[in-house]
């Protein structure tokens, strides 16, 4: 899908309606451009906003943070204990 565009003064590009369309880029507000083997590549970065709520099924509820932050440390302990007993270190 070749398409012949102009370069503004100040360095601008449109790029066609077709091609926006078929890489989604009218999501993204931002792209990262960089340069290979002489040619331009644009890359589409993501809208942190889009991610709310991702990690919602995450979400620990009816804790209140000391509840949290206990349940992690212990989580963390025994993942690092099963971790050295995977690799023959000594049990406690």
């Amino acid at each position: 899908m070749p398409a012949i565009v102009s370069i503004t003064s100040q360095g601008q590009v449109t790029i066609p309606a077709a091609i926006r369309r078929k890489l989604g880029l009218n999501r993204y507000p931002k792209a990262q451009v960089f340069l290979r083997k002489n040619q331009i590549i644009l890359s589409p970065i993501a809208n942190i906003l889009d991610l709310a709520g991702a990690l919602k099924d995450k979400a620990i509820k009816g804790k209140n943070i000391d509840q949290i932050i206990q349940q992690e440390e212990k989580a963390a302990f025994l993942a690092a204990k099963k971790r050295g007993e995977k690799y023959g270190r000594k049990k406690n």
